[in-house]
């Protein structure tokens, strides 16, 4: 083990205590540590299993076509899909229930202690290993390269953010880096910095983002409609994937929008489920109290709130409204995913924070199809204006899903650069 590694690894062994408590919080009653050590069965598999790992359910979400064409690409193999946070998990399990053939499997991705990763390989043994996104973790990667499990990092990201970040820890992460068998890159910015951090370019392609071949089933659109039925004819916008620190923001626009237009509902999606009953204690507060999808509880008209506080339900929640406002961007986070609402063909909204998605807001400002405020008051003025104009709401809308249209294709390519390390049987 080389030293970076090395010393990576024994400030994982100090920090662990803390990586346990939280994680004991976010499982509840249930004991974490075997999870989270490897310790899955080491029964072999009835059929030979591929490997994607993603972070949490934002990355499964966008992950969603990738997992089913590989499915579909490889009908011998088995798919397991790891994240790191129970949301996640709720999101693959989701997707598995909605199979018959239980080939997509979900389990929960050790902490990266040497001997938990090379467990975890050992007893998966998967024949293609694939990390989303900026998913790098060190003793995992180099546990595949002993197995000779070939490694694919795909829709490759890298923000100046974490560039800068990572810079810092620069001999462990060209050490990791040097385990990637192939890098499928977002973005020639993406490759370039992934290069800096002592990626080789000669296994780097730039592909494109998959978020752009986002999945539309059938149950999202009929949902979407019967919601948008049973809602009627009043303005509606949906704030979805918001965080702590944004939502009071979200509502204050909502009680100036709803001095010219009472009637205005918002449809407000924490964007995690802890967080619930204070988002719901929280519209209390400020004088609206919010009807609970959970619950089953419906918006009358004189609801100003609805709490889409239930998982898997965003895009036909999105596809009910008029106007979308894409979270995790009033605040600092870095945005969500802006091509949700602009597949449906629903006018995007979002705050000034976009790192994390700068490449998807600068093709959307290309094609005009985005609105960006600096705060609850432009916000209020921006939906106000919008709700008046039926026409520029129905242009924002075939603008936004023109552009996920027209980038489309990035999943095809990587298919194609995966078939050089695993051919389809």
């Amino acid at each position: 083990m080389g030293w970076p590694r090395l010393a990576y690894s024994g400030l994982l062994h100090l920090a662990a205590p803390l990586a346990w408590r939280r994680l004991r919080r976010e499982h509840g009653l249930t004991d974490p540590r075997p999870l989270r050590l490897g310790r899955i069965p080491e029964t072999p598999p009835e059929t030979p299993m591929l490997w994607l790992h993603c972070a949490s359910v934002g990355e499964v979400q966008a992950a969603r076509p990738l997992i089913e064409a590989l499915l579909e690409r490889y009908p011998g193999h088995s798919l397991t899909v790891t994240t790191m946070t129970a949301t996640g998990a709720e999101r693959v399990r989701a997707l598995a229930e909605g199979r018959d053939d239980g080939r997509l499997v979900h389990r929960f991705l050790p902490l990266d202690f040497p001997r938990a990763a090379a467990r975890f390989v050992e007893r998966l043994r998967p024949e293609l290993a694939l990390f989303f996104e900026t998913e790098l973790w060190p003793n995992l990667l180099h546990a595949c390269q002993r197995r000779g499990v070939p490694v694919a990092v795909v829709n490759g990201r890298l923000s100046p953010r974490a560039l800068r970040g990572y810079r810092r820890l620069r001999p462990l992460l060209r050490e990791a880096l040097a385990c990637v068998d192939w890098l499928a890159a977002k973005s020639e910015e993406d490759a370039a910095r992934f290069a800096t951090l002592g990626m080789p370019s000669r296994r780097t392609s730039v592909v494109g983002s998959l978020k752009f071949d986002i999945a539309l089933d059938d149950v999202t659109q009929v949902v979407s409609e019967r919601l948008r039925t049973w809602l009627g004819r009043r303005p509606v916008w949906v704030a979805g994937s918001t965080h702590e620190g944004e939502e009071a923001r979200l509502l204050t626009a909502h009680r100036r929008l709803r001095e010219c237009l009472p009637e205005a509902l918002l449809v407000l999606v924490p964007r995690h489920p802890q967080r619930f009953d204070a988002v719901a204690m929280l519209c209390e507060q400020a004088g609206m109290p919010a009807a609970r999808r959970s619950r089953g509880e419906w918006p009358e008209a004189a609801t100003a709130v609805y709490l889409g506080d239930t998982m898997g339900e965003l895009a036909a929640l999105y596809g009910a409204a008029d106007l979308a406002f894409v979270g995790g961007s009033l605040v600092p986070v870095g945005g969500h995913n802006l091509l949700e609402p602009a597949a449906l063909g629903v006018p995007v909204l979002t705050g000034p924070a976009l790192a994390n998605f700068a490449d998807v807001a600068e093709a959307l400002r290309g094609a005009d199809a985005l609105v960006e405020v600096a705060d609850e008051a432009a916000l209020a003025e921006a939906l106000a204006g919008l709700f008046a104009d039926p026409a520029e709401r129905r242009r924002l809308g075939e603008a936004g899903h023109g552009v996920v249209m027209a980038n489309r294709g990035a999943l095809a390519t990587t298919l194609a650069g995966l078939e050089r390390l695993l051919p389809a049987k």
